[in-house]
């Protein structure tokens, strides 16, 4: 059982990552086409996602596995 919970501790550990990192990268982009006036406002939204995602990604609550049934 326990190598059961170690495996999901894992596994949503890299999920963070890959999560934050995905948030990372809508970062990047937002800026770049932020550069340019007419996508502006894309990039804005795009970046502000970005951000929202790799912020969450970093403060997550990990106290309690999820429960499957």
């Amino acid at each position: 059982m326990s190598q059961v919970i170690t495996l999901r501790n894992i596994v949503g550990f890299f999920e963070r990552v890959a999560f934050g990192f995905f948030g990372f990268v809508l970062m990047v982009l937002g800026l770049a086409l932020g550069v340019t006036m007419v996508m502006l406002p894309v990039g804005v939204v795009i970046g502000l996602v970005g951000f929202a995602m790799l912020v969450s990604a970093v403060f997550a609550h990990v106290d309690q596995p999820a429960r499957v049934s």
